[in-house]
């Protein structure tokens, strides 16, 4: 069963439109392919949907459900900001995720930048990346009520530009501390996290998220994963998924889920 459930377009960040996705996952012989542009976010328009967007959206993904019926099963999903707005009914799921965090009547970027992230940690945070991570890390544990989302989405995403640790230390007592409250909060809801290779695609990264020490830490507590690549252009579509597949077996996971219509299943972890 091979699907991407994490999939941007020319509707938000992507670079190519959702039918050239589509053909795209049926030369890959994909089993499935869910959209999930990016919902409206005040001040971050750049790489979100506009109201407008939305609905133009949602119509060409049911037009390449219908017209390719048979050949690729279709899902129409959205990629649920912890600070957009509600996103209606209507979706086959959501992605919850936290991009920004509120400080000072401010939106600070977590992922945007690398120069960016590093002035706001010194304006906002007087460089205490632990302060900023503990405030990132709240915000998660609260984006499956927030959201209503079914899968969460690049967990530690605050770590995409830290590569080798060269901005904060991921080994600090309150940052792993911050992880792990925000994976209890998560682990009594009904959500899959998904194991995301977008970061190492886009060159930031030589390892999915989450990092391998959350990882074994969902696994302790019995979160269930998917596989994901975030992919902003369809040569991305199914990024380094034997590696992250590895991941996961190396974590402790022997299994991982899939959309089906019947809600998420759990199917093997051997892919491609």
């Amino acid at each position: 069963m091979i699907q991407n459930l994490h999939t941007h377009t020319t509707f938000c960040d992507g670079t190519n439109t959702p039918e050239e996705m589509v053909y795209k996952a049926i030369q890959l012989e994909m089993d499935s392919l869910g959209f999930s542009s990016h919902t409206p976010l005040p001040g971050q328009t750049d790489w979100t949907m506009t109201e407008e967007d939305v609905s133009n959206y949602r119509a060409e993904v049911l037009r390449l459900r219908e017209r390719y019926a048979g050949r690729l099963e279709i899902f129409l999903g959205l990629e649920q900001d912890y600070y957009s707005p509600p996103p209606g009914e209507g979706w086959d799921y959501l992605i919850g995720s936290v991009h920004c965090v509120e400080k000072d009547g401010r939106l600070l970027p977590v992922d945007y930048l690398s120069d960016d992230f590093r002035q706001n940690a010194a304006q906002f945070y007087g460089g205490d990346y632990d302060a900023f991570a503990e405030d990132y890390y709240s915000l998660v544990g609260e984006v499956a009520v927030k959201t209503g989302c079914q899968i969460v989405g690049h967990f530690d995403l605050i770590t995409k530009f830290n590569e080798g640790g060269r901005i904060f230390d991921t080994s600090s007592p309150r940052y792993r501390q911050a992880v792990l409250g925000a994976l209890d909060q998560l682990a009594g809801q009904d959500v899959v996290f998904e194991i995301n290779t977008g970061a190492m695609s886009r060159g930031y990264r030589s390892t999915p998220y989450p990092e391998p020490w959350i990882l074994r830490a969902m696994q302790d507590r019995r979160i269930p994963i998917c596989i994901t690549s975030d992919c902003h252009s369809v040569d991305d579509l199914l990024f380094a998924f034997p590696q992250a597949a590895e991941l996961a077996r190396a974590c402790g996971y022997q299994e991982r889920m899939v959309l089906t219509q019947q809600g998420f299943q759990p199917v093997g972890l051997d892919i491609l």
